[in-house]
């Protein structure tokens, strides 16, 4: 499918779809030139024709389209003469006008594109490679693109409001204005070299549209989409996506994680390194958390090697910060966790499922017929 004008085009000299004159500033300008010239040359071969100078005849044509009104440098007395005046005017006269106007129009242009940057934008998107494609400037486009400038991660944004586009643009991103859903739109934004695009509309069937086109114009491309609701999933999935994202389902989640696990942030947000080892733990599937043994928690006054048995696989202990000050790295299998410990887990699996285990209450302990909480 060929790639969609610029959608400054209609504004700032795009090609028109009609593909007439009218259509850019330049080819009016260029055009208007052309009829110029014609006119000036063919009637100062008509007045030479009738008898006058070269210079006579041209200065004549010269003053005529021009409307300077100086006087007729000869006598006008014949029917041909004035027949040939009248068609000068008529002819030389409105060509001036719209030459005028185009130079009006192509001035505009450049310093538009001056000011907007635009000529810049356009060929640094035309040089994009191996890129990210931003369906959306809304609050996670906003953070992404952030997130992206900040690792040096070329991208490109799509964003139909023209005020949150000019929001992109002033905050120094390449951006497009168009509908993301159109795949002029997405050829434009090189999507037949990028490395990935994502989906993130707050309207599912938009995002389900765009991964389709996104999917049949660049079979390789990485489509990660945005749902809002859980039924969207997978028909996002159905239509190309290779990941889907339901922000919802992640607020929740991050929300459980923060009544479950409340220690985390506190303990591990001040450690430089835990970055890393987050993202290289992610890898494999792992995480760190931090919890807190409660005064009658379910694992409080058990041993390790008990805890992570009843977790199933879950999590492993690595450490264990007690109120004394004492820190327990590595704790072996017998070492039994008392009210108040800090305790940092890798977690593996569901994290929820083990903030559940440690902050379960105790049960009571069965011992022949007595039970003993």
């Amino acid at each position: 499918m060929p790639a969609s004008p610029s959608p400054i085009g209609p504004i700032f000299g795009g090609q028109h779809q009609t593909g007439g004159l009218l259509a850019s500033p330049l080819k009016l300008l260029s055009g208007t030139l052309v009829w110029m010239a014609c006119v000036f040359i063919g009637s100062t071969a008509g007045y030479v024709a009738a008898g006058w100078p070269v210079g006579d005849a041209a200065y004549m044509v010269l003053t005529t389209v021009y409307s300077v009104g100086y006087g007729e440098v000869r006598p006008v007395d014949t029917t041909f003469l004035r027949m040939w005046t009248i068609m000068t005017i008529v002819l030389g006269c409105t060509g001036m006008i719209v030459l005028t106007g185009a130079l009006i129009q192509v001035f505009n242009l450049y310093q538009f594109r001056r000011f907007l940057g635009l000529d810049r934008m356009e060929t640094e998107i035309a040089r994009l490679d191996a890129h990210a494609i931003i369906c959306g400037y809304g609050r996670i486009g906003v953070q992404l693109a952030k997130a992206l400038t900040e690792a040096r991660y070329p991208f490109v944004i799509i964003e139909r409001e023209t005020a949150k586009a000019e929001e992109a643009r002033a905050a120094g991103h390449l951006t497009i204005t168009g509908e993301a859903t159109h795949e002029e739109t997405l050829a434009q934004a090189r999507i037949d070299c990028a490395r990935v695009l994502v989906c993130g509309l707050p309207n599912d069937a938009a995002n389900v549209f765009i991964t389709l086109s996104a999917r049949n114009m660049n079979p390789t491309l990485q489509i990660i989409a945005r749902g809002e609701a859980p039924t969207t999933e997978s028909k996002l999935f159905h239509a190309g996506a290779d990941k889907v994202v339901l922000p919802t389902h992640i607020g929740a989640e991050r929300i459980t994680e923060l009544i479950l696990f409340p220690a985390t942030e506190s303990v591990l947000g001040d450690i430089r390194e835990v970055g890393t080892i987050k993202s290289n733990l992610n890898a494999f599937g792992l995480d760190l958390e931090v919890v807190t043994a409660g005064e009658r928690g379910a694992l409080t006054g058990v041993t390790v090697g008990e805890a992570e048995r009843r977790g199933n696989g879950a999590f492993f202990v690595v450490q264990i910060d007690r109120d004394g000050g004492q820190s327990i790295q590595h704790p072996g299998e017998d070492v039994r966790i008392e009210p108040g410990d800090l305790i940092l887990l890798v977690v593996r699996g569901s994290r929820l499922a083990a903030g559940a285990i440690f902050n379960a209450p105790a049960r009571p302990q069965r011992h022949g017929r007595m039970f003993i909480g």
